[in-house]
Order: structure tokens, then C-alpha cells, then sequence
């Protein structure tokens, strides 16, 4: 009978912790502490440091997850969301080839997305044994989600989990030696919601020297408008019956605050608009807009890894039948789409010339996607252009899905080599190819080793990376003629919205709002 391998022992700041060994010797720890649990009087209050422990702690199971409402029907089919149970969600895993100090192998740390009021460490997608057999430590980590992370109030501090990243980041610096990584090689990596809270820390004081490189996927640095963040809080405290205040909030059971969240929630997407969650400026962790910050030259040391998926618009648009909808309304919905954006007419129709046979649904999800995503990230890649500081990728890989394309997310099982696993065939079908998953991959791997993920930096030509359509390839400037019309435009955001009739024009009177109703949409629709 052979005998059980000793299982890996590491010292943290607050108590030794036990991992298990698992497929090509990969040490993994799981659900460490790196706060304590925000809960009691900690809730809606900054992260504290967690008691410290005797003995060893068993680090074999993911550890509890931030309260979240479910996905609806329609996403659920697509997305997994495993939720672990418990009030100790302020945790980390760690994969490493070598425990132990004096490896000082590069670090990256995961982000995960789910619009800031979903996701968790525990998706099986997100699993980091490939990065550790190829020579990286990896580091997942848990944060407050919605209204306990990104709720607004008079008498509690804001971002609370954006505040909880940086908590996390800040443990890493002081403990990842111990488990064979090098504090002076940290790579941060995210995904829509993540991405965008990393744009946040890139341009915030407070996270200088915790982390050297820099990759958003699928998100760009952005900061919510207050006035919308509250009215999320307002509607929730008036379902509630109840003081907008945290006071008031965290008296009230987890689970009735869930429901409502998710009730109020419902509409809220890129392509619809309406309140939602979002980091906010603060004076403090965020001292302004991030993309102000990083464009006016903060962070500029950070080598950058920026790009989006083909289809973005594809993930909030097929599931549930919004697509169809969106057709049915035709030049309404553009005009909905121009107020969403603030530009004038000459914006979608030049997305209609250049893209003759799509249908108004895409040419909605190709202008908000744009707008949102694209025209940001070129911004930001043209900051470094000088410097070749900066990369881009276009993942195009098309799901085997009906209808989805290379829709937002799914180059996530590409880029941790996870895309074999049940959870991502949820939502890239069967087939996979696994050369992509090896060249996307090892992209990334080589991007945290050295800061070069294999092709031309940014410059003037604007070279891109496209993943999944042939052989990896670069493109330059293959989305500049989209980009253009949005740099011609010059229309004042209230005129998008008021303008004087003028004969063959397309309708500008409609705002977002009347869309959505008249879209009578009967279930949620959700930014990952």
C-alpha cells in the first residue's frame, strides 16, 4: 500500500496552513483568510486583518463565498456560480510548483468578473493548476459582492470590495514568498468586473508597488456615476421599508437583502443601462477616474495587457431571447442605444455601413460594446505607445453555442487552459480546440515571466493579437474604422437626447428607460 504524500505546511502572517499535493505535484492551498469576516460590526466597514490561529489550518476547500443572488434561468444555463456557504468570504487560494521560500517564481493573482455582484474563487474555470505547472504561482481571491462590496451610504465608507482586493494584494506582498513566489514579480488579471476593478487599483495611490504588470480582459478603468450607485440603495432600502443608510442595511437577514438586490437589479446591463453597482470615486482609494488618472500618465511603469472578445454583446443579448427583442424595435432601439452612448446619428450609421448584414441587435451591441469597452481600452493602450508598454488581443473564437460567438467570457477556459472542464463547455461548447488553449495561455504565462506576451507592442499602427480565428495572427488597427466615427463625434451628450427633427434622421427622443419597458423582458439580465 503505497503511503499518502506529506501534505505541504507553509507559515502565514496569522497561522501555518495545509494544502494537499494534487495532479504534477502541485501544492494548492485553499480558502485562506486573508481579513476577517466582514460581518457583525465589520459589516460595511473596510477589511481588518483576521484573528490569528494555533496550530495548523486545513487549507483543503474553498473557502465561504460572498453573498449573491443567483443567475437567472437563462444565464445559469451558461455561467457557473458555485456559492460555499458561510460568513468567512474574505479568502484565497493558492496553486505553487515549489512551497517554501527561495523559488521567487513570477505571482499573478485573479480577479474574478460577475458585474460586481456575482462569481467567486471557486469556479472550476478559474482553476490555476496550469499556471503553477508552467512555472507561476496563482492566486485567486474573494471579495464583497453588490450591496455589501459596492453599496453607497452616508455613514460607511465606499468600495468596501475594491477595498478587499487591495487587502488581498497587500497580503500577497507579505506572504507569497513562503509559497515560492516573488512579491517583486506580481501580474493582476481580471475579467470584465475584474478588470475594471483593476483599472481602479492601477490608478490608486494606495496600490503602488503591489503589483508590476497588469492584464484586463473585457473591462475597462471606470468608475460609476454616485447618483446611480445610490439609487440602487434607495430602491432596495424602499422595498425594504427601511433607511438608505448601513446602519439599517445590516440589520436586515442576508437572504431578504439578496432577494431584493436581485429584484432591483434586474434590468441592469451594458446594453440596457439602469442603476447598478459600480466602484465609485472616493477620495481616498479612488481619488479621481481612473481613466483620467492612467491617461494623464499615472502608473505608466505597469506593463499592460488589454483586450475584449469579438462578440461581447452576444452574452447580454442572446440568452433569454433579448436579441429577438431588440430587432423587433429597430430604429427605436438605436435611438435607445445612441442616448445609452451619447452620440449622434452619424454614429450608428456608419456601424451600419461597415457591418451591412447585421441586424439592429448587433449593431446595438457593437455600438454599447464600443463605447463602453473598446474606445476606453484604446485609450489607454495609446497612453503606452510610446513607451511599448502595452499589448492587445482580440479573442474570436465562436462558441458552439447557438447564437453566442465569441460572446463575453469565453476565452476564460482559453486563458487558464481549463476549456476541457464541464463548466466551460457550458458556455464554448464542445470541441474546444486545445491548440488555442495552449497559445492564449502561454501568452499569458509568458506575459507575468517577462512582460512580453509574444507579439508587437502598441504603437501608432495599433497591432492586435486575434486569438481563434486560424492561427494566432496580428492585425493592425482592425477595429479603427468603428473607432473613428466615435472621434468625429461631436455631439453634446443632452442633444443625443433632445435634438430637432430633420428629415430620413433616425429617432433621438428615445431614452434608454423606454427601450427596456418596452422590451417587458421576464428575467434578469446581467454583466458577467
Amino acid at each position: 500500500m503505497t503511503a499518502e504524500p506529506a501534505r505541504p505546511v507553509v507559515r502565514t502572517p496569522h497561522g501555518n496552513v495545509r494544502g494537499r499535493y494534487e495532479g504534477d505535484g502541485i501544492a494548492v492551498f485553499r480558502g485562506i483568510p486573508y481579513a476577517a469576516p466582514p460581518f457583525g460590526p465589520r459589516r460595511f466597514r473596510p477589511p481588518v486583518p483576521p484573528a490569528p490561529w494555533d496550530g495548523v489550518r486545513d487549507a483543503g476547500a474553498f473557502g465561504s463565498s460572498a453573498p449573491q443572488p443567483p443567475y437567472s434561468a437563462a444565464f445559469a444555463r451558461l455561467l457557473s456560480d458555485p456559492v460555499v456557504p458561510g460568513d468567512d468570504c474574505l479568502n484565497l487560494n493558492v496553486w505553487t510548483p515549489e512551497p517554501g521560500h527561495g523559488a521567487r517564481l513570477p505571482v499573478m493573482v485573479w480577479i474574478h468578473g460577475g458585474a460586481l455582484t456575482r462569481g467567486s474563487s471557486a469556479v472550476p474555470v478559474y482553476d490555476g493548476h496550469a499556471f503553477a505547472r508552467d512555472g507561476v504561482v496563482l492566486v485567486s481571491v474573494n471579495y464583497r459582492l453588490g450591496v455589501e462590496g459596492y453599496g453607497l451610504f452616508p455613514d460607511a465608507p465606499p468600495n468596501p470590495g475594491l477595498r478587499d482586493q487591495l487587502a488581498a494584494l497587500e497580503w500577497v506582498r507579505v506572504s507569497i514568498a513562503a509559497f515560492g513566489g516573488d512579491p517583486d514579480r506580481v501580474t493582476v488579471f481580471g475579467q470584465s468586473a475584474g478588470a475594471i476593478s483593476i483599472g481602479a487599483l492601477l490608478a490608486s495611490p494606495r496600490a503602488r508597488g503591489l503589483f508590476h504588470r497588469a492584464v484586463l480582459q473585457s473591462g475597462p478603468p471606470e468608475v460609476s456615476d454616485r447618483d446611480k450607485v445610490r439609487r440602487m440603495v434607495r430602491r432596495m432600502a424602499t422595498r425594504l421599508k427601511i433607511p438608505a443608510t448601513a446602519e439599517a442595511f445590516a440589520a436586515v437577514g442576508r437572504e431578504s437583502l439578496l432577494r431584493v438586490q436581485g429584484e432591483v437589479g434586474r434590468l441592469s446591463s451594458p446594453v440596457l443601462g439602469g442603476p447598478a453597482f459600480g466602484i465609485v470615486v472616493d477620495g481616498d482609494l479612488v481619488p479621481r477616474d481612473p481613466l483620467e488618472a492612467l491617461t494623464d500618465g499615472v502608473a505608466t511603469d505597469i506593463d499592460l495587457l488589454l483586450g475584449w472578445t469579438r462578440d461581447e454583446h452576444r452574452l447580454w443579448l442572446v440568452p433569454g431571447g433579448l436579441l429577438e427583442r431588440v430587432d423587433r424595435l429597430g430604429t427605436v432601439a438605436l435611438a435607445g442605444s445612441m442616448a445609452r452612448c451619447h452620440c449622434g446619428p452619424e454614429v450608428p450609421r456608419g456601424y451600419r455601413t461597415l457591418h451591412p448584414g447585421s441586424g439592429t441587435a448587433d449593431l446595438v451591441g457593437r455600438l454599447v460594446t464600443d463605447h463602453l469597452l473598446r474606445v476606453p481600452l484604446h485609450r489607454l493602450a495609446d497612453t503606452r505607445g510610446e513607451s511599448g508598454r502595452a499589448y492587445v488581443y482580440e479573442f474570436a473564437w465562436p462558441s458552439t453555442r447557438p447564437g453566442l460567438g465569441a460572446c463575453h467570457a469565453i476565452e476564460l477556459g482559453f486563458v487558464f487552459d481549463t476549456h476541457q472542464a464541464p463548466e466551460s463547455a457550458k458556455l464554448a461548447g464542445e470541441g474546444a480546440p486545445q491548440d488555442l488553449a495552449e497559445a492564449m495561455h502561454t501568452a499569458w504565462v509568458r506575459f507575468a515571466v517577462d512582460g512580453d506576451p509574444g507579439w508587437r507592442p502598441w504603437d501608432a499602427s495599433h497591432p492586435v493579437r486575434v486569438f481563434g480565428d486560424g492561427d494566432p495572427h496580428t492585425v493592425e488597427g482592425p477595429r479603427d474604422r468603428e473607432l473613428a466615427l466615435w472621434a468625429a463625434d461631436v455631439t453634446p451628450p443632452d442633444s443625443a437626447l433632445r435634438p430637432a427633427p430633420r428629415p430620413g434622421s433616425l429617432p433621438r427622443s428615445t431614452e434608454t428607460g423606454s427601450v427596456v419597458r418596452r422590451l417587458r423582458l421576464p428575467g434578469a439580465v446581467h454583466r458577467h
